[in-house]
């Protein structure tokens, strides 16, 4: 029997809520641009190979990034977090491939860590949720 020990409830709320809510947040600015010109983070690669514009290319990401923080904020949080960290990989994998923008690449990586530590602190916190009310 696995047990959540209560005094990670703090870190699990935490990084619950700010893995939730910034990607909804970063997700909607993708339509408004008020917190970066989020094209000018997308490798030429990508722009080579998706046959849509830029921006309807960063219109879809915002998509999945509010999906994805919505998921982490609800009962799927185990879920939502792998789909977060997989996310901040392949962001991190694009911003490398621009040729610039490392320090934003190591940063989302080191986020992307934060994530599955969210999973991790999740499955245990389910497990144990699940054993105590049988």
């Amino acid at each position: 029997m696995t047990t959540f020990d209560k005094r990670l409830n703090v870190s699990w709320w935490t990084l619950r809520i700010a893995l939730g809510v910034v990607p909804i947040l970063s997700g909607l600015d993708k339509y408004f641009n008020r917190l970066a010109d989020w094209g000018m983070y997308l490798s030429p690669l990508v722009t080579k190979v998706v046959p849509v514009s830029t921006p309807t290319f960063m219109h879809v990401v915002g998509i999945v990034e509010i999906v994805a923080g919505i998921l982490v904020l609800s009962r799927w949080t185990k879920i939502g977090s792998y789909i977060v960290m997989l996310w901040l990989i392949g962001i991190a994998i694009n911003l490398v491939t621009t040729g610039m923008f490392y320090d934003i690449a190591v940063r989302d990586l080191e986020i992307a860590v934060a994530a599955f530590v969210l999973s991790q602190l999740t499955a245990v916190r389910e497990q144990s949720n699940s054993s105590e009310s049988n």
